[in-house]
């Protein structure tokens, strides 16, 4: 009855949040807070191990997997900056000014109390998200949610520890420094072997409910062992989530990686939702201990608020310095790029001349033409690894440039850390023989419950006051050529190509792929112009028609399956690859145009009937083609993605359309057996 009424809140909450222009899970707290303190209902006390050991991996794991691995990597160092660095500082800064107000409450129960203050929430970035701010700062603020709890929580059982043996050495700041790298290095090992293997069994996984559970066990698969081990299992899980969100559209298919994408989502809706509404519903009984403290909630309430302060001032400082640093940084990336690319233009050179050399300086310097040769083929490899290499500097510096992280953005960043649930498990995870623990507490939930409410609710003024780049969902027109001929050329030495070129495309069209295709144009490189303009005239006939029909026999509708309704706006500009008077047509009247009979004729074509189409190529022999064509377009996509060419939002906009085509073509591959 309990799980049914609380199903229930969470689809009223969603309902009713975009109506009253409040995120939900405010409006969860707020109604765990008033259930909580109905007098029919008395203190609910959830146990923490619940919420970190079996709501918290999946719900990171989930948020691991969402996040673009390139934008993580470009923003390691800052990440790294505010999950380990701050968190001491927070932590310390907090311990000696508890001791200082509550003599009672020795400094190592105070550096726990800081640990578990010090930490942001990566739930709490959802609320973030909902800003329109720019993507950077988003990826800055998830990255610290993910990775800074395993630094808080080993400085929590640290000064626990301390406490409990009254032993101020055991904070020793080189030990747990020791105790951080160990934690986050054997999870970090332990979450990349349950990535990689977890990610090759589910490649062996047709069916999609049998991947789906799959992926439900691997965060506990990489956390529990981490937990035993002596590391965390929240950043095992993390990374874990990383290693599938970089290896699954390689290795999963479309369709059980869009099939699990939507029970995951799910899956972190209730989750999520548990979390804020439990929190509210915890209060009561918290407050109602503290009432027996002496200053009573009037003191606790005092002590929060001053301890928030000095949290919020110390993030603002240190995130102040930090961007500071970046920009100095990203100076001396650019001036390195320099430097590397006149290298780089130099070396090509010397390669040029060493190209040329004769018989006689071979002779000169005993080499013999094999041998030259192989330290020739060695010297452009290491050229191509170095040109490599500073193509993806500056592409990092390009990235950047058009999304900076000024004083704007960082006030955005210092604002938008907020507490939450994590918080207040971690809070009630401190020893009962703590010292005035019900005190502790209840600053743990003031400072929670206050940074959610106060910051959620007046972080879109804020944004609005300080006006820090905001999000563009955007592709610039270059930017989409450059996927165009990326795509294009993938396609080139495919079979599908061939067959483009050996038979006449007007009757192939029981069958087929998508207008994708006609992004062969953008790529073909034969000598003779109109050659490449039949081919991709013919493949947009051919494959636009066949989606059309593949789209029919599956019954597919307007749900992101159907040729109609993916990414329109990259389809026009694929028309550029045929000539521009077709460019200028609508998409079915180009169509049209392209197949004419006249455009073939004079090219080369075989002509053949349609009987004898048939006999050379079936309907599953075509589509076979078809999804060769789109796996070797999405082989080039992430190439891409590792040199860092485009943005995580084009691509992630190109792969999602080659997964709808994906699904597509093999539903109706289905239907026909």
């Amino acid at each position: 009855m309990i799980a049914l009424l609380g199903m229930l809140i969470i689809v009223a909450t969603q309902f009713l949040a975009p109506k009253v222009g409040v995120a939900s899970p405010l409006i969860l707290l707020a109604v765990g807070l008033g259930i909580g303190f109905l007098p029919q209902v008395g203190a609910i006390e959830v146990e923490p191990h619940l919420i970190l050991e079996i709501i918290l991996p999946p719900l990171l794991f989930s948020a691991a997997v969402r996040m673009p691995t390139m934008d993580f990597r470009r923003e390691m160092h800052a990440v790294a900056m505010l999950a380990i660095p701050l968190v001491f500082l927070s932590a310390f800064a907090v311990g000696f000014v508890i001791n200082w107000m509550v003599p009672a409450i020795s400094l190592p129960w105070g550096v726990a109390l800081g640990a578990v203050l010090s930490p942001t929430d990566a739930v709490a970035v959802s609320i973030a998200k909902r800003s329109g701010v720019s993507h950077r700062i988003i990826t800055v603020l998830e990255g610290e949610g993910l990775f800074n709890d395993a630094t808080s929580l080993v400085l929590l059982s640290a000064a626990m520890n301390a406490g409990l043996a009254a032993d101020n050495n055991a904070l020793n700041p080189g030990l747990l420094i020791g105790r951080v790298a160990l934690a986050l290095g054997i999870a970090a090992v332990i979450g990349w072997i349950v990535g990689e293997v977890g990610v090759r069994v589910r490649a062996l996984l047709k069916e999609p409910s049998t991947d789906t559970v799959f992926s439900f066990a691997m965060p506990f698969l990489a956390s529990l062992p981490a937990e035993h081990l002596g590391g965390s299992g929240l950043v095992a899980a993390v990374v874990a989530g990383l290693v599938v969100s970089r290896r699954r559209a390689a290795l999963i298919s479309a369709n059980n990686r869009r099939f699990s994408q939507q029970n995951w989502e799910t899956m972190t809706l209730v989750l999520e939702s548990a979390i804020f509404l439990t929190m509210g519903l915890q209060a009561f009984g918290i407050v109602e201990e503290t009432s027996e403290f002496v200053g009573g909630l009037t003191f606790a309430a005092v002590l929060a608020v001053t301890l928030g302060t000095l949290i919020m001032v110390i993030r603002a400082i240190f995130i102040a310095l930090m961007l500071t640093w970046l920009d100095h940084r990203r100076t001396h990336r650019q001036r390195r790029f320099e430097v590397e690319a006149s290298r780089i233009e130099r070396f090509e050179k010397r390669m040029n001349t060493a190209c040329e050399v004769d018989a006689d300086m071979l002779e000169a310097r005993n080499l013999s033409p094999e041998q030259w040769g192989k330290a020739l083929d060695r010297f452009r490899r290491r050229l191509t690894r170095r040109e490599r290499r500073n193509a993806m500097r500056g592409s990092d510096l390009d990235y950047f440039a058009n999304e900076p992280l000024g004083p704007r953005e960082g006030s955005v960043i210092v604002w938008a850390g907020m507490r939450g649930a994590i918080t207040l498990a971690a809070a009630q995870t401190i020893s009962t023989h703590a010292p005035a623990r019900a005190l502790l507490l209840t600053i743990a939930l003031f400072i929670a419950a206050g940074a959610l409410v106060i910051q959620g609710l007046t972080l879109p003024g804020l944004i609005r006051i300080v006006k820090p780049q905001m999000a563009s969902g955007d592709i610039s027109e270059e930017e989409r050529a450059k996927l165009l001929k990326v795509m294009g050329s993938a396609l080139v030495d495919t079979a599908l190509a061939q067959a483009i070129h050996e038979v006449d495309g007007q009757t192939l069209l029981s069958a087929g792929v998508s207008r994708t295709l006609s992004r062969i144009g953008n790529a073909v490189s034969a000598t003779d112009e109109a050659e490449g303009t039949r081919i991709a005239r013919t493949a947009d006939r051919v494959l636009t028609d066949i989606l059309r029909d593949a789209s029919t026999q599956s019954g597919a509708t307007n749900d992101g399956l159907c040729p109609e309704c993916v990414d329109d706006s990259l389809e026009a500009t694929a028309s550029v690859a045929a000539t521009s008077e077709s460019a200028s047509l609508p998409a079915e009247d180009a169509s049209s145009a392209l197949a004419s009979p006249s455009d073939d004729e004079g090219h080369g074509t075989v002509a053949m009937s349609e009987e004898e189409v048939e006999r050379s190529f079936t309907r599953d022999q075509i589509r076979e083609l078809a999804l060769e064509a789109i796996h070797a377009q999405r082989d080039a996509l992430l190439q891409a993605r590792d040199e860092g060419i485009f943005s995580s939002a084009a691509l992630e906009g190109a792969l999602a359309r080659l997964d709808n085509e994906e699904i597509l073509l093999v539903s109706s591959r289905g239907t026909d057996h």
